[in-house]
């Protein structure tokens, strides 16, 4: 089987994205799936997400649920994909709210008081870790965590932290999202919390983070999950996919959730994914390889992106909707522009070149 994918670019920072002969639940024994905007988005199943989950499963793939979102316990998530057809169990689904209870264990001792500001997930995950949660800053903390705790947190467990952390307790914090995408929309996430109390303290101190990117997150996958040849699935380009880069395994964006074709686009190199999809189908397809050619051009399934000057300039696409209405995969042309734009980016020391009239073309 051949398989070709990024693994060998990683390190370097991709210029254009990987291709596979096969369906990419063939390539990878495991899929290390973000949650919100990838599987479910405001509690409801994200379109094709159920279907194409069940497909993968069925082939032998082994999927397992990565979150940022440190509201709810395993237990719960497990039960909510259930619920909307993913059947899962709680040891399949990582949470930053185990990855940072990990993190404050191996600096304090055990038993040790925690001021938690957030949801039961970072509770019961402090006391899997043999920390005991506490709610005020009076009650003996010797530390205090946030992570997300949903849109009906009260203000006064921002001032309860803001108290902890100008008294000099260590800072810690699942993860620094600074939205979430909701069945309404985009809204503000742990980041935002966080931000309140750095203004609050002065900005004199920062947290501890665990969650993606950054290496606890992928320590605590890779313990709990055992995967040797993963794939992280995400719809974020400095959390899911930069994780992925800081980890040296390969990913799939998918465009179900906050990230869209121009941010694709403007991507710095640690935020470029391996594979493009629209969606979570992407998983159970190939996808054609982005060929450079001899002109400065990237080709992929029929479409040619080009950037129409060396300096700079604009891209440029042709491809198989010049000739036959309706034809030709956009993804494949967003493939091709991501080719040309990061080349040339990169080239232009991060100068990227107008996507405009390309993406209105394609209804991106």
């Amino acid at each position: 089987m051949t398989v070709r994918n990024g693994q060998g670019q990683q390190g370097a920072g991709r210029r254009r994205p990987g291709g596979s002969a096969v369906p990419l639940s063939e390539a990878y024994d495991t899929a290390l799936l973000d949650l919100d905007g990838v599987v479910y988005a405001g509690g409801e199943a994200v379109a094709h997400a159920v279907e194409a989950l069940g497909v993968a499963r069925a082939g032998g793939m082994h999927l397992a649920y990565v979150t940022n979102n440190a509201l709810r316990t395993p237990d719960a998530v497990a039960a909510h994909l259930t619920e909307l057809g993913v059947p899962a169990e709680a040891g399949d689904v990582i949470t930053s709210a185990q990855a940072v209870a990990r993190l404050i264990a191996d600096d304090v001792p055990a038993g040790s008081r925690v001021l938690v500001i957030g949801g039961e997930g970072l509770r019961v995950a402090l006391r899997e870790r043999g920390l005991v949660p506490v709610d005020s800053a009076e009650d003996g903390p010797v530390a205090v965590v946030q992570g997300y705790g949903g849109p009906e947190m009260p203000w006064g467990r921002f001032a309860e932290a803001s108290y902890a952390v100008a008294r000099g307790l260590p800072w810690y914090a699942s993860n620094t999202d600074l939205t979430i995408p909701g069945a309404r929309g985009i809204g503000p996430g742990n980041g935002a919390a966080v931000e309140v109390v750095r203004i609050a303290t002065g900005g004199r101190v920062e947290p501890k983070v665990a969650g993606k990117p950054l290496p606890p997150m992928h320590r605590e996958t890779v313990l709990r999950t055992g995967a040797r040849r993963p794939l992280v699935v995400g719809d974020r380009l400095d959390t899911d996919i930069e994780g992925a880069f800081n980890g040296g395994v390969d990913s799939l964006l998918v465009f179900t959730g906050v990230t869209d074709a121009a941010q694709l686009l403007r991507a710095v190199p640690e935020h470029r994914p391996t594979y493009v999809s629209a969606d979570l189908r992407g998983l159970l397809e190939g996808q054609p390889e982005v060929v450079a050619e001899a002109d400065g051009s990237f080709v992929c399934g029929g479409w040619r992106a080009s950037v129409s000057a060396p300096s700079g300039g604009e891209l440029v696409l042709e491809g198989p909707a010049d000739t036959a209405a309706g034809a030709g995969d956009p993804m494949d042309a967003v493939r091709a522009l991501c080719g040309a734009a990061w080349t040339a980016a990169d080239a232009a020391g991060g100068a990227v070149p107008d996507a405009g009239k390309v993406l209105a073309r394609l209804g991106l």
